[in-house]
């Protein structure tokens, strides 16, 4: 593996050379974080769809999560420990619908995006960020080549290829005001007002009926565009991320497919067989003054709803993540404590365990779809959201993020995520609903999470 470090470019500017080309990914922490990386040029390419794998191009048999493994496994390699953690892996998102591939659950009618199911890479070549010391590497293992002699000449073409590029970067000083969007039709809702608020009272409905405790209910907001005029979608994650920074943002590029996220919450982390997961139950707006935003901030402190949604989260994190965790291990350090971004307040857990003898993938398929956006029990709640939302989700709830070849993992929970495929693009916003939820507040909450997604898309509601 070769190792450079060079002077410091900022994490944007920097992937600024690489945004035009598809299988790029910027793995983004804002300024809420300590590490971002740029991966470029995967070895392979690993796709799923309804169940069918597809590896560089040809179907493959076997449960998506497997093959992943199965592949991951063959190239593995230990960081070094003085570098930030990614030093080179799987790269890209693991849709919402993923969840067919490990539970029995109806299928959405509508399949608006058509997105895979997963889509990720392996890259060997990596530019590794510390934003704390402000210092950067180039990384290249030399994968896919096992013979030492072979891997270290791989390992110098690809980091010479990696200098080239880099070389074309530069700052990047102005965020664009409103994104080039041509032709880009009226964003409109899968739901009107009064339809959202009916799918509110039935979630709750079912809560009286015993069904589930919570479901976590959301709408789609969908534009079309002509696909010979794809908006300048790095510009567009720019503004979305300048917007509102959060720790976990990504920019994938699969060419056709990308997906621009600027997601608050860590889904699964795992770092040296330790886990670590954060979920976000309970949101309140940022108050126009400082007095009005320490009440609202109060108000979610004290919520009795806002706290009980978040501790059955907890409960079932910590059941999910004890499949794959040894006995006794997991612990909850912190409990619904208040974490505040540009335009909403949130309530945060933290749950933490050790692996027993299973890898970051399984981990993965265990927990997979995270419960803060499913609700409890999973599975029930989940049939419930396919039959009230009627369509997939795609990335949208799903995860992005990094698994290393040491088998280190960090990932999001796509929430705030814009999502485009084939001329068609989408972001959802939802919320978790309980028995006292009121219908009119769900509605509310969920315009709130979406302000920020239009001013980044330049439009005024």
């Amino acid at each position: 593996m070769l190792i450079e470090e060079c002077p410091f470019i900022e994490p944007v500017d920097a992937y600024g050379a690489f945004a035009p080309f598809a299988d790029s990914h910027f793995l983004d922490s804002g300024d809420r974080d300590r590490y971002a990386y740029i991966a470029v040029s995967p070895f392979h390419k690993l796709t799923a769809k309804n169940g069918q794998v597809t590896l560089d191009g040809f179907a493959v048999p076997g449960n998506p999560f497997d093959v992943l493994g199965d592949l991951l496994a063959r190239y593995r390699h230990e960081k070094q420990e003085d570098l930030p953690p990614f030093q080179g892996g799987v790269v890209g998102y693991f849709g919402y619908e993923l969840a067919h591939q490990t539970e029995t659950l109806p299928v959405a009618d509508d399949d608006w995006l058509e997105m895979p199911d997963m889509a990720v890479g392996i890259y060997d070549l990596v530019i590794s960020f510390d934003l704390h010391q402000r210092r950067m590497w180039l990384i290249s293992t030399g994968m896919p080549a096992q013979e030492n002699q072979a891997r270290d000449q791989r390992a110098a073409e690809r980091m010479t290829m990696l200098r080239k590029y880099l070389r074309l970067a530069r700052p990047l000083f102005d965020v664009p005001d409103v994104p080039h969007q041509p032709d880009i039709t009226t964003w409109a809702s899968n739901f009107d007002q009064d339809a959202y608020l009916h799918a509110v009272g039935k979630v709750i409905e079912y809560i009286f009926a015993g069904d589930i405790f919570q479901a976590n209910l959301s709408q789609s907001f969908r534009a079309e565009y002509a696909q010979g005029s794809i908006p300048e979608r790095f510009g567009l994650y720019r503004r979305l991320s300048t917007v509102s920074s959060a720790p976990f943002g990504a920019f994938l590029n699969f060419g056709d497919v990308a997906v621009l996220s600027n997601s608050p919450e860590r889904f699964l982390k795992v770092t040296g067989g330790v886990v670590e997961t954060r979920p976000i139950k309970g949101t309140r707006a940022r108050g126009d003054t400082p007095i009005l935003d320490a009440e609202l901030a109060q108000e979610l402190m004290l919520s009795a709803k806002d706290r009980a949604e978040n501790v059955m989260i907890v409960d079932l994190l910590r059941n999910d993540i004890s499949k794959v965790c040894k006995p006794h291990s997991v612990k909850t350090p912190t409990i619904c404590a208040l974490e505040s971004y540009a335009n909403v307040h949130h309530l945060v857990s933290t749950v933490t365990g050790e692996l027993d003898d299973a890898t970051a993938i399984d981990l993965l398929a265990a927990c997979f779809p995270g419960g803060s956006i499913t609700g409890a029990p999973k599975i029930r709640a989940m049939e419930i959201i396919t039959e009230l939302e009627q369509t997939t989700r795609g990335a949208y709830c799903g995860a992005i993020g990094y698994i290393g070849f040491d088998g280190s993992m960090d990932t999001n929970i796509a929430i705030r995520t814009i999502c485009m495929n084939k001329g068609r693009m989408a972001f959802n916003v939802g919320g978790g609903i309980v028995a006292d939820s009121q219908p009119d507040h769900e509605y509310a909450e969920t315009m709130v999470k979406a302000a920020k997604m239009f001013e980044a898309l330049g439009i005024v509601r």
